[in-house]
């Protein structure tokens, strides 16, 4: 179901294939995997001044993950290399704030892809643009004055570089979502796209443009972008609109769903699976609305995903008939 009139490729101006667009929206259902120093906080957003031995879990097990999400019916998984703490879940050369410096040492990253290729599911990174760790100088939304935020040439540097890092070292990847991309600026985040499509060319790269149902899509936020976030929302009624005019050119943009199976994105003791009908209903939206659901489940501090939240995907499935 979709509000789009007939798309002629030969109208469209997109980066990505119309093909390789589709291909994408066919995985239709994904996990979303926030894990990582916030997990063993319990806070969304640290301050990057907690040790990196604060991130300890006590019996990691990322196969585990992706065996979950294949059990739950999903094709693709992303996981969130590095959040607004700036803990890097792989051994990065660029910072001391990684899984080299912690508790477990394991290269999450690396786990993550190696079970993603041996279990059939298309592996995708998530990476934060707020960092409160690796400053460089840098203006964040924690400062206490908030107004002007964003990177230094040092920080943005930073960025390229561990994004380099990221999609030269463990081989193909699906998905490249880059958060807080509105914090960059029209000019870096362009340079940006086009070396992440230059090191990826057939990676789907998300500029995420956050909090709305994205009938209106916000260029100066998330331009340029390969597919839209439709983030904690659905889409609007009557199905979501693929194609947008972006500055005199049409593009084929598909959507995505992202939203937490309770109700914060990283583990938080308590926080449990919403009702079976409520995820059944979102899920059927979703893809009736023409976008795909990336529902993300974060494993605790354990480094495994819960039983309860297991035995909760394992129902949508079913009532879902995924």
């Amino acid at each position: 179901m979709s509000n789009n009139p007939e798309i002629r490729p030969q109208d469209l101006s997109q980066r990505l294939s119309l093909e390789k667009l589709c291909a994408f929206e066919a995985l239709g259902y994904g996990m979303f995997i926030h894990y990582g120093m916030s997990t063993f906080l319990a806070n969304e957003l640290p301050n990057g001044k907690d040790p990196a031995t604060a991130y300890a879990p006590t019996n990691l097990d990322v196969g585990q993950w992706i065996s979950v999400a294949r059990d739950a019916g999903m094709k693709y998984a992303i996981l969130t290399t590095k959040h607004v703490a700036g803990h890097c879940l792989w051994p990065s050369k660029l910072t001391d704030y990684t899984v080299a410096q912690s508790a477990d040492t394991t290269d999450v990253v690396g786990a993550f892809v190696r079970a993603c290729r041996d279990k059939g599911l298309l592996p995708g990174f998530y990476y934060c643009s707020w960092d409160n760790h690796n400053r460089f100088g840098s203006k964040t939304p924690s400062d206490p004055d908030d107004q002007g935020f964003g990177p230094t040439a040092a920080y943005q540097t930073f960025q390229t570089a561990q994004l380099t890092e990221l999609l030269t070292q463990y081989g193909p990847i699906a998905e490249t979502w880059v958060d807080i991309p509105g914090i960059l600026g029209r000019g870096y985040r362009t340079f940006l796209y086009q070396r992440l499509a230059a090191l990826q060319p057939d990676t789907v790269i998300m500029m995420n443009s956050g909090i709305s149902t994205q009938e209106s899509y916000n260029v100066d936020y998330a331009w340029p972008s390969d597919i839209i976030a439709i983030e904690r929302s659905l889409p609007a009624a009557g199905g979501y609109n693929k194609v947008r005019e972006i500055e005199g050119k049409k593009y084929y943009m598909p959507g995505e769903v992202c939203d937490p199976i309770g109700k914060d994105w990283f583990f938080v003791p308590g926080d449990r699976p919403r009702e079976d009908k409520v995820l059944a209903d979102q899920f059927r939206s979703c893809r009736a609305g023409g976008v795909n659901f990336l529902l993300d489940v974060p494993p605790d501090t354990t480094g495994q995903i819960p039983a309860e939240t297991v035995q909760a995907l394992l129902r949508l499935r079913t009532n879902a008939g995924i």
